[in-house]
Parts: structure tokens; sequence; C-alpha cells
């Protein structure tokens, strides 16, 4: 498993853990008090785990896409090049861009907490933040791929990397097949918030439809 970074973030645990814990707090006392429908609030939480967020990615992505300076400027300053796109702030002030190939591909896990870009991904969805997923993206990467319907070559390496509460990555899929020639948001319609994560691929590209990314 790739480490650049140590893995060293008690604060991390501290910090991540203590809002969990407050907002899981409030929202008993809202829900409580009647002030919060908890079906409608799991279906905003959705909303923002699954669409709002990932759009910001898959901006970015669908850029590095089309524009060989933006994709050098993200590959050597993610931090700068996402902020100039619009997007940073917490939980986002220390990027990495990592980008996928034929013979290499990257995954995101946090081993000891749940550490995730929430700037260009949202929230981070209830496996990621699992233990059973950052026990196996240790042990068998190609494995939870697969649990993910996501069947690699056996020549292509699979690097893990260990995001920390200093350092947060974003994995750059590769443009699917038949993609050329698409506008920069058709393009961006094609990357799913876990092909950013890296347990997913960008979706092939229907000339017919739009999408949004998941």
């Amino acid at each position: 498993m790739q480490q650049p970074h140590d893995h060293d973030h008690d604060h991390a645990h501290s910090h991540l853990d203590e809002m969990d814990l407050r907002v899981r707090a409030l929202e008993t006392l809202l829900t409580r008090k009647g002030y919060v429908d908890p079906a409608a609030l799991d279906r905003i939480i959705e909303t923002y785990e699954t669409r709002v967020g990932p759009h910001n990615g898959a901006a970015v992505v669908a850029r590095s896409w089309v524009d060989a300076d933006f994709r050098q400027w993200l590959m050597q300053d993610a931090t700068a090049a996402i902020a100039s796109m619009g997007y940073g702030g917490r939980q986002g002030e220390h990027m990495v861009a990592v980008a996928n190939t034929p013979e290499e591909h990257n995954m995101v896990v946090c081993t000891l907490c749940s550490c995730y870009p929430w700037p260009v991904l949202g929230l981070p969805p209830v496996w990621y933040k699992s233990a059973p997923y950052r026990s196996k993206a240790v042990l068998d990467p190609r494995g939870v791929l697969a649990d993910f319907g996501v069947q690699l070559p056996p020549s292509t390496r699979i690097r893990v990397w260990d995001s920390t509460a200093e350092v947060r990555y974003l994995v750059i899929p590769m443009m699917p097949a038949g993609a050329e020639g698409l506008e920069q948001q058709q393009l961006a319609a094609l990357v799913t918030r876990d092909a950013m994560i890296g347990t997913g691929l960008a979706r092939a590209p229907d000339r017919g439809a739009g999408g949004n990314p998941d």
C-alpha cells in the first residue's frame, strides 16, 4: 500500500468524531422537537452526498481531460488548480490529484477515520467510513473493486492512497472511449463520485442522454 504521507493524525480522529457526534446530537434534538423530518433530512444528505458535491470534482476532471495545461497544473499543485475553479475550503486545504492510466489504477481510503475532500466530492458515503472498506481496501484492493463491479486487467497495478487530515486525494479517472469531441459539460456528466475515489470508472458516453455524477 502506498502511503506517501504519515497517517499520524489523532487530532483528525477527535476533530471528525466530535463533529459527527455534535451533528448527530443536534439532529436528534431537532427531530424530537418536531423541527426536522428524518426522511427529508436523509434525502437532503443523499443529495449532497451523491449529486451536489461530486459535480465540483466532475468539473475538475472534465477540464483536465480537455485542457493539457490545466491537467499539468492539477498534477503539480491540485490545491491551487482546484481553487482556481472556485472549489476549496475546509477539508480541501491540501489536495493531491492522482491520475489513472492503463498501467496503474488509483484508489483512496482513510484507514484511521474518514478524511475526505468535501469541496470536490461533497459528503463521504457511508461505505467510505465503514471499517470493512477501510480494512479491505488495504488488504485486498482488487477485491474491493470487484465488490463495486470493477474488473481491471491483471497487469494493471492498483495503488492505494491513505488520505489524512493533512492531505486528501482526488482520483482523475481515464476518459472513457468514445468521449472524444464531447463538450466539457457533457464530459463532466460521465464522471462519477466513485470514479473520483477510485472504486469506480467513468461512465461510457451515451450520445443521446445526459447524466449526473453519482
